[in-house]
């Protein structure tokens, strides 16, 4: 859906009714003081009638949608947004649906580009350059709040002999397949991204490493029961994945980033490994079981 806002100080902008004409456009005229709010509506396009009234929240934000101007060219406002323009007289219909459908292609080019370059081409999932982001992010965000963030890695077992007996081919269905069903587990805040080869990353938000054990256990069982059966063989090939889990904030005084959560739970991951795969190990519990 294409999401149009209109900053205005008039209750009812007359380019309401005029900017309907784009396919599929859901407009809405608001207030330019919640302009600094801009994030709750998620605009595709921001039209602001009055530029000098906006100032202050142009000069303090930075906009992920381009904007639309009244008025003549201004080159003594700063901008900060995915491109802007600017329309004369807003009254000039077919002008103004023209500089309104560009700007949306501007930003519908520019999600596309982003999708393409944080997207795994064989998964879906995202990939680690939108992880490292992401995980930045949500530690802040944990740190700030005081609330638990887990980190699961999964590796399939054995994924070499799948390679190696049936082809890349068959690997590379045997990937799509698990990070469908771990997609399918994983709730709209978490972040799910293919690590490696054979690996997965989860981030858990608002997760205590119990809980976060939980779903890596629930997981690895439904990855047990699957049923792979590549072409020309009578009988499924078993097929188990092994996890390590590490929680943020995960050791005393110790000043802790993205990389170094990933690392504990690597640390977890080859402790799995090393008791004979098939399990999820918690990096917390690693000194009382080994």
């Amino acid at each position: 859906m294409t999401n149009i806002v209109i900053y205005s100080t008039k209750p009812m902008s007359e380019l309401q009714a005029k900017l309907m004409d784009i396919d599929e456009a859901e407009v809405k005229t608001v207030s330019i003081e919640q302009m600094k709010e801009y994030a709750v509506l998620n605009p595709s396009l921001m039209i602001v009638e009055n530029i000098d009234i906006a100032k202050d929240a142009l000069m303090t934000n930075k906009f992920p949608c381009p904007i639309l101007f009244f008025g003549p060219t201004r080159k003594d406002v700063i901008v900060r947004a995915e491109g802007y323009d600017f329309i004369k007289d807003p009254n000039e219909t077919d002008e103004l649906l023209v500089r309104a459908k560009a700007l949306l292609k501007i930003k519908e080019y520019k999600d596309k580009i982003e999708k393409v370059s944080t997207t795994d081409d064989l998964t879906g999932l995202h990939n680690r350059k939108y992880l490292q982001e992401r995980l930045e992010e949500e530690i802040s965000r944990s740190r700030r709040y005081g609330t638990k963030l887990s980190c699961i890695l999964f590796d399939i077992d054995f994924f070499k002999v799948v390679n190696d007996m049936y082809g890349y081919e068959w690997g590379d269905i045997l990937l799509r397949n698990i990070a469908n069903k771990l997609n399918a587990m994983v709730r709209k805040e978490d972040i799910l991204t293919r690590y490696g080869d054979e690996e997965f990353l989860l981030v858990l938000p608002n997760t205590s490493e119990d809980n976060a054990f939980l779903f890596g256990e629930r997981f690895r069982r439904e990855v047990e029961k699957m049923e792979f059966i590549p072409a020309g063989e009578d009988e499924a090939h078993r097929v188990t994945i092994s996890g390590g889990i590490s929680t943020y904030p995960c050791m005393k005084d110790v000043d802790e980033d993205a990389n170094t959560v990933i690392r504990y739970a690597e640390h977890a991951l080859y402790n799995a490994k090393h008791r004979g795969k098939n399990k999820i190990i918690q990096f917390s519990q690693m000194n009382l079981e080994m």
